[in-house]
């Protein structure tokens, strides 16, 4: 048949006949994608923390440890040198940060809680970071944005304490620890200042160090010098903490009654590690939040050859070991407050988000929507006025509206009678019968109170006073409370005054007594 007669074949379409260059396109694709991706990495986990710190900043009531905090916040610079000398030398550094946040734009809860906020964006930047050293940018992005979305981070990231800058350097000093593992030396000095920064932020932060030592003895550095420079950043950034270890020793009394060791505590700290406080979701969707991280992590384990090498050494000692170092501290003395340990939250969120890589699509979607309803409705509870303990904003709100020129306020509560120190505007013109001289004239943390004559002296020419009881977690506060309104209210009883008003808030008592 000549040429021109033979039958032409149509010439199939180039992605179907070759199914390779389509394959490149679609790689070329993604690596176009991969710049963008290491940027939403670096950024929104930042921009997410720190828009959730922000969100409803002075919405909850300032609690205990806050108002000490405002007090302090108040004193001036010799009166903190003193405080510290006397107690609370362990929150020594915050308590000065917040003495120069003060002295710059003044004294108030928002200016308070504002550096926690940065300090929770700047974890949830760091965790990506560190993600992307562990797994590449994928597992960073997800470990940072998963830190930024977590209720306790958030809770923390508006409470005026050092917790939340415990937990930024704890992430920053994962980062440089696996810097140093991978050979760069210049990493190991500030690991070793990160080190230091930490425990002079918490000394409970140090327990840090011993899950970084598990996490150096798993990985096995090849050179022996790499092993000898983290040795040593680990001794010299301990060594840096030292003085404040005695002096917080010589302290110890001052500590703060914390809750027994019980059987559920191991459950209660993961719990808390998701949303903070045990009132602040339905015990269903705690239960369902609780589950749901269990099962990422032990899916992740499960397919843990899938997941980067490292990632396991690092996430799980982070997570385990300090608590349980806690635990076994706990035996002989009552120490585990969960909020020592928030900065074992980074490694859940690190170990959360490489489960999330192992899975394919569509049960990263389902993970995703099992965690979102909980983390939602914890959010929005932990905004609350009254999602603190001690609902100030209550005491502040009714003496604003109600209280008169002449009357007087009598406290009741271990330092509760801080309060008129740490809101000073709010109590200019309502002096406080029960005290003699303040804590910050004392230089300590307590009020020196008016003895039965002075007290009962003070009652007899007050023609109203608002008494104002704060009850407490511990059980040894809440007696010692309880015998103090006791005897307050005979006090009142035998100056004539007689209960008029009553409110009710969250873990206090106004009542306005008068004649």
């Amino acid at each position: 048949m000549p040429p021109s007669l033979r039958p032409t074949t149509p010439a199939m379409p180039r992605t179907l006949a070759s199914p390779v260059p389509m394959g490149r396109s679609i790689l070329r694709a993604i690596h176009s994608l991969l710049p963008s991706l290491e940027r939403a990495a670096v950024w929104a986990p930042l921009i997410v923390g720190l828009g959730l710190g922000l969100w409803g900043i002075t919405g909850p009531s300032a609690w205990t440890d806050e108002i000490v905090t405002l007090d302090v916040a108040h004193r001036s610079w010799p009166q903190l040198m003193e405080l510290l000398g006397h107690v609370d030398a362990v929150h020594g550094l915050h308590y000065v940060l917040m003495y120069l946040v003060g002295q710059a734009v003044g004294v108030g809860e928002f200016t308070m809680r504002l550096p926690s906020a940065v300090a929770v964006a700047v974890a949830a930047a760091g965790l990506s970071w560190l993600g992307r050293l562990l797994g590449g940018p994928r597992l960073g992005l997800y470990a940072g944005l998963l830190l930024a979305v977590l209720p306790t981070a958030s809770r923390y990231a508006q409470e005026a304490r050092s917790f939340a800058f415990v937990m930024a350097v704890a992430v920053l000093a994962t980062g440089a620890l696996i810097k140093a593992l991978s050979g760069h030396a210049r990493w190991s000095a500030g690991y070793a200042v990160l080190i230091a920064l930490l425990g002079w932020f918490n000394v409970m932060g140090l327990l840090l160090v011993a899950a970084h030592a598990v996490t150096v003895a798993l990985r096995r550095p090849a050179r022996r010098r790499v092993l000898i420079r983290l040795l040593s950043a680990q001794a010299a950034g301990i060594a840096a903490v030292i003085p404040l270890l005695v002096l917080g020793f010589s302290q110890r009394s001052a500590v703060g009654e914390a809750p027994p060791i019980t059987a559920t505590t191991p459950y209660n700290y993961l719990t808390w590690l998701l949303t903070p406080g045990q009132d602040t979701l339905p015990n269903a969707l705690k239960l369902l939040l609780t589950l749901t991280a269990l099962a990422a992590v032990a899916l992740l384990i499960a397919r843990r050859r899938k997941a980067p090498p490292l990632l396991l050494a690092v996430g799980v000692p982070w997570l385990a070991v300090p608590p349980l170092l806690l635990l076994g501290l706990s035996l002989d003395q009552p120490l585990f407050a969960y909020r020592y340990l928030l900065f074992c939250l980074p490694a859940l969120a690190l170990l959360l988000a490489a489960a999330a890589t192992v899975l394919p699509w569509p049960k990263q979607l389902l993970l995703a929507l099992l965690l979102t309803v909980p983390i939602a409705v914890s959010h929005l509870a932990i905004r609350q006025q009254d999602s603190r303990h001690w609902d100030t904003t209550a005491v502040l709100t009714t003496l604003q509206g109600r209280a008169a020129s002449g009357d007087g306020v009598l406290f009741s509560g271990g330092r509760c009678d801080l309060i008129p120190s740490a809101y000073p505007e709010d109590f200019a013109h309502l002096p406080d019968l029960g005290t003699t001289r303040t804590a910050a004239e004392r230089g300590t943390l307590d009020n020196q109170p008016a003895d039965q004559a002075l007290l009962d002296q003070r009652l007899a020419r007050a023609p109203r006073v608002w008494h104002i009881t704060c009850r407490h977690i511990s059980s040894g506060s809440r007696q010692a409370a309880a015998r103090t309104a006791a005897s307050q209210e005979q006090a009142l009883t035998r100056a004539g005054l007689s209960p008029g008003y009553h409110r009710s808030a969250r873990d206090l008592e106004i009542t306005l007594c008068q004649r």
